[in-house]
């Protein structure tokens, strides 16, 4: 194995166990405000609370990333993810915590993890091969299908085994590893300013705005990034409802069960992605993952049945990481490395952009949409054939529509020629040649 890979692996087994114990924490609290509150708007405004402030910085957290020492930004941003975990302990264990405590928690976490995320991006095509970038892009999916099979399951069991407060202490713990291993991996420099794209820019709010900049001249990126935008949205409603949606027939046993087994289809998406990388036409790579995704959306809202929404679920999280990294390494092949810190940012920011449309409005439009889907309701004879009528069939019915949506999005993007050409279209910015830097390695986000 190339010794820069092999350090980089070294860093993914780190911030895997990051990765992990921040699922474990984040499933838990998830379960506890449900059973304190029992509302599922107060659910979905902490997860808005965890996107908006990222959403916000992201155009300003890229410049920091390109100007400064990236290992650096990584180390202070699992630091302060660290104290968030910190504080709930603290609150948790004087019976303090109260929701808007996770409100402000969240918002920290998520605001540091907007400098982490593309420094991380932007560091991988510096570090890996060209003809491995998609195999340490599968390896990244792959780590967030492992804490989507293991946290629930394992938050199910030390939820009751241990209360909260142990799971923030394993959570805490899983930090340290995080830092140590940053700590023990040098990093590269930033390559030279060499390409004719990018002026000097001396304003910091100018060089902000480079990654819109870049983005809007190259019409195949634009149309790609439309398109995450719009899916994002409709996977917004689906990460806030998917819990919900199993509690309303069942428990939070069945619930940690079933996201686990689903969540092992994102183990089998990552897991092809990181041995075989992706095939050829990585633009038809993503958007036929995301046509299949939407069929399977659907399925999983058909029936009040743990085995159909488990089937369904687990065929989406198959395609979500190959659909992930197929699409992160067109973005790294196409950008050129000493700006992908503004341009990721732009991107994460655009992309991200339309959750909080879903976050605000998915408890009210389930408020709204729950009396009509029960005996005798105005839409309970339009469609309680189809997703049958009661208590979680308003939810059942919002998946069938979202994963049509899904598909037809798919479907129209792909007549787009600039889109569907991008790959031919626009040239590669990266060498066919083994990776410099021996030695140096990068990390994933916590």
């Amino acid at each position: 194995m190339n010794t820069s890979f092999r350090n980089f692996v070294i860093l993914w087994i780190g911030q895997l166990c990051s990765v992990l114990g921040t699922g474990i924490t984040q499933f838990s609290l998830g379960v506890w405000i449900l059973k304190e509150t029992g509302s599922v708007t107060q659910f979905a405004m902490i997860m808005m609370a965890a996107s908006l402030p990222g959403i916000l910085i992201a155009p300003f957290a890229g410049v920091v990333v390109d100007r400064w020492n990236r290992k650096w930004i990584m180390v202070i941003s699992d630091c302060m993810a660290g104290l968030s975990t910190l504080a709930i302990f603290i609150l948790y264990s004087f019976n303090a915590l109260e929701v808007w405590h996770l409100f402000i928690t969240a918002a920290i976490a998520t605001m540091f993890n907007s400098f982490q995320m593309p420094a991380y991006q932007a560091s991988i095509p510096m570090l890996v091969p060209k003809e491995k970038l998609d195999k340490a892009n599968g390896m990244v999916q792959l780590t967030e299908a492992l804490s989507i099979v293991i946290a629930p399951m394992l938050a199910g069991f030390l939820f009751y085994a241990i209360d909260l407060n142990g799971i923030l202490i394993i959570d805490f713990a899983t930090f340290f590893v995080a830092i140590t291993t940053l700590l023990c991996i040098k990093f590269p420099a930033l390559p030279s300013k060499g390409s004719s794209e990018v002026e000097e820019k001396t304003s910091f709010f100018k060089e902000a705005l480079f990654g819109w900049e870049f983005i809007m001249k190259r019409p195949g990126l634009k149309g790609f990034l439309l398109y995450f935008a719009i899916v994002n949205l409709l996977l917004g409603f689906f990460n806030v409802l998917l819990q919900p949606l199993i509690l309303s027939f069942s428990d939070e046993k069945m619930l940690g069960i079933s996201l686990s087994l689903a969540g092992i289809g994102m183990l089998v998406g990552g897991a092809t992605m990181s041995i075989w990388g992706a095939p050829k036409n990585r633009v038809l790579t993503v958007l036929g993952t995301g046509f299949v995704g939407g069929i399977f959306l659907s399925i999983a809202g058909l029936k009040e049945s743990i085995l159909l929404i488990t089937l369904g679920v687990f065929f989406v999280f198959v395609m979500i990481p190959v659909g992930n990294a197929a699409s992160q390494s067109i973005w790294q092949r196409k950008v050129p490395l000493h700006v992908q810190g503004r341009v990721f940012s732009l991107r994460r920011m655009i992309a991200v952009s339309l959750q909080p449309i879903a976050f605000i409005s998915a408890g009210p439009l389930v408020g709204w949409l729950a009396p009509q889907m029960e005996e005798g309701g105005s839409l309970s004879g339009l469609f309680g054939k189809l997703v049958g009528m009661g208590d979680g069939r308003a939810i059942g019915l919002l998946f069938v529509l979202l994963g049509v949506l899904w598909s037809l999005t798919s479907i129209l993007l792909y007549f787009n020629p600039r889109v569907r050409k991008l790959e031919g279209e626009l040239p590669d910015v990266l060498e066919d040649r083994a990776v410099e830097n021996e030695g140096i390695a990068v990390t994933t986000q916590a």
